[in-house]
Order: C-alpha cells, then structure tokens, then sequence
C-alpha cells in the first residue's frame, strides 16, 4: 500500500512539475483540427462498402457509448452536413487539405509533449529534409490510425449486427458479443496509444516501459 502511495505521490509531482494541463490544452486546440476532417475521409471510405448513413449511424453510436448522447447529436448532425450529395465531394477534398495541415501541427506538439515528459531534448541535427521525414512517418502514421479506425468499425459494426439478432434468442450468447465489442474497441486504443508512446518521442523507449 505505501509502495502504491508513493507511486501516485511520484507520478502526481511529475505531472504537475511538467505542466501537463498545458501540455494537454495545446495538444487538444490542434487535434481539433483533424478530427472533423478525419471524420468526413472515414465516412467517405467507409461509405463505399456499407453506405453513407450507416456509416453514420455507427460513429454516432460509437461516440455516444464514449462521450455521452449530447455529443453524440452534435456529431451526427455534423455528419449530416458534410455527408450532403452537393457538398459531399467539396468537403472531402477540403478535409484531406486540413487533416494534412492538422496531422503535421498535432505530430509536433505531440512530440514535443512527451519530450517534454521524457526530459529529452529535440535532435539538434535535424534539417528541413529531416523534419519532412518526420512528418511523413507522421502522416503514415495517421493513415494507420484511418486503417485501426476503419478495422474497428467494420468488426464493431459486425458483432452489434450479430448481437443484435441473437438479443431476442439466445441471450447470454448476446451479452458475450457485445463484450467482445467493447474487447476489440478497447484493443483498438490500447494499440494506438502504445505505437504513439514507441514512435513519436525523441528517445528509445522499451516496449515494457510502453
């Protein structure tokens, strides 16, 4: 227990000494760059296979199981605007534009964060040719975030479909499905935060410390 108390003692001194409300209020005014645009290019593939509203639908189920069904009706009406026959293919085109400047602030406020965190100096070597390869990665690295958002929803999207067809006959089965759900959305940002905390800081970390 006291070992448990000193932990909490340690990591609150270091939180606080870093200024990570800062950190955390920086970090947020820039990923809210890329989320709408991000959301409008998900939909825009995602819509190819399963159609636009279904697609839809199933964001706004995601993002009210996270964030509550306010939210949720904000995001959706959101997604109705974007997602209209007129200005559909204008706003993808605008999204793609703003989630490439977005990804690029993002990845160096985020980086500089767990600088921060890590008590590690940026690379003093680097060149613009460097720092273009760093967002590259950056950027590939946002792709496979796109990927692990669109891999969840296709399987999220599957087993609600299942449970809901076995909720009226086999109960219990549907319980277990849609724990699964919640397993594979949990696995889905445990992933991602890992591949953030192994990548993007200026330090070699091991995957224990991960």
């Amino acid at each position: 227990m006291k070992t448990t108390w000193q932990l909490i003692r340690a990591t609150f001194i270091a939180w606080n000494a870093d200024n990570a409300p800062r950190l955390a209020a920086a970090l947020a005014f820039y990923t809210m760059f890329t989320l709408a645009p991000l959301l409008i290019l998900v939909i825009a593939i995602a819509g190819l296979a399963f159609g636009s509203a279904a697609t839809q639908g199933q964001i706004s189920g995601q993002i009210q199981g996270l964030v509550g069904f306010a939210s949720a009706q904000a995001a959706e009406e959101f997604l109705r605007q974007v997602s209209t026959p007129k200005s559909g293919i204008i706003a993808t085109i605008l999204g793609l534009a703003t989630l490439l400047l977005g990804v690029w602030w993002v990845f160096g406020e985020l980086q500089d964060a767990l600088n921060t965190i890590w008590k590690v100096a940026p690379r003093p070597e680097r060149r613009m040719l460097d720092v273009l390869k760093i967002r590259l990665v950056s950027f590939t690295m946002m792709l496979g975030v796109g990927i692990l958002l669109l891999v969840s929803l296709v399987i999220s999207a599957a087993l609600s479909a299942f449970g809901t067809f076995l909720v009226d006959r086999l109960p219990a089965v549907a319980a277990t499905v849609q724990l699964m759900n919640f397993a594979v959305a949990f696995g889905v940002i445990t992933l991602l935060f890992a591949l953030i905390y192994k990548i993007v800081p200026d330090v070699i970390i091991a995957w224990g410390d991960v």
